[in-house]
């Protein structure tokens, strides 16, 4: 498909999108988010494709979304158009792993679209934020929901409150970003990453992502017993006795995602 707001290519079995507003610091607005969630959908149904990969420039990851579009919104509007809120809820459904490889400023929309996917690797140059308070208004795209559970009550309240950035080096350390690399590292290592993901049985990668996101949402025995099942539930594929097999014949295993 060709699209006006992002890039995208397919390398091996991983799909990368990259943002590309550069005139707005990839900011995000309606058709740019539209074509996001309708690439990264596409590569959740290709079996061809078992990561993705969601990046942006050296200078921004994605600087906000888009304050021309939302300022002369009304309530109503807003309500009624739920803005941003639909193509969220798409990326945030998307079964195959998504990392997301940030350099630059993630800040507002920028900042929780990084929390929408799954992990995020980050350049030494990123810098992450939320300052939506600045502007009158607070986050509204997981924000305070999902950044308060990733980094806890306190980070998450000074960060929401006084709109001040978090550097890379912070955004390791208190679990935010998985882990930091050279800026000129990060596309190298966000493919290797997700090379290796793809390597692995897409069933058993899907339902890691399932298991892990759940741990979010529930309480720690339904949690539990939510594993427990999935666990059961992939002795059912060919994967699972590919993988034991190769193994115990201590050959490479050759997974075919069923």
């Amino acid at each position: 498909m060709s699209y006006q707001n992002i890039k995208t290519e397919v390398t091996g079995a991983v799909g990368i999108a990259t943002l590309n507003r550069p005139e707005a610091l990839n900011a995000l607005n309606t058709p740019l988010l539209n074509e996001l969630a309708d690439a990264l959908e596409a590569w959740d149904r290709d079996d061809k494709v078992r990561c993705m990969i969601v990046t942006g420039s050296d200078r921004a990851f994605a600087a906000g979304a888009d304050i021309k579009e939302m300022q002369p919104k009304t309530y109503s509007q807003m309500y009624r158009e739920n803005l941003y809120g639909d193509q969220f809820d798409r990326i945030a459904r998307v079964k195959k792993p998504i990392i997301a490889a940030v350099a630059g400023h993630a800040l507002g929309g920028g900042c929780e679209l990084a929390l929408v996917c799954d992990f995020i690797i980050a350049a030494e140059t990123a810098k992450f934020g939320q300052p939506e308070i600045t502007l009158g208004i607070m986050p509204g795209l997981g924000g305070s929901q999902r950044l308060t559970r990733i980094i806890g009550k306190s980070k998450a309240m000074d960060m929401c409150l006084t709109g001040r950035m978090m550097d890379a080096a912070e955004a390791e350390s208190c679990g935010l970003a998985a882990r930091v690399v050279p800026a000129e590292l990060l596309m190298d290592e966000a493919l290797k990453a997700a090379g290796k993901i793809a390597a692995q049985s897409s069933p058993a990668a899907q339902m890691v992502k399932e298991a892990v996101n759940r741990a979010l949402e529930t309480s720690l025995a339904e949690g539990l017993h939510f594993e427990r099942r999935l666990f059961h539930a992939m002795f059912a594929t060919a994967d699972q006795k590919e993988g034991m097999a190769a193994f115990a014949e201590k050959r490479k295993p050759a997974f075919k995602g069923e």
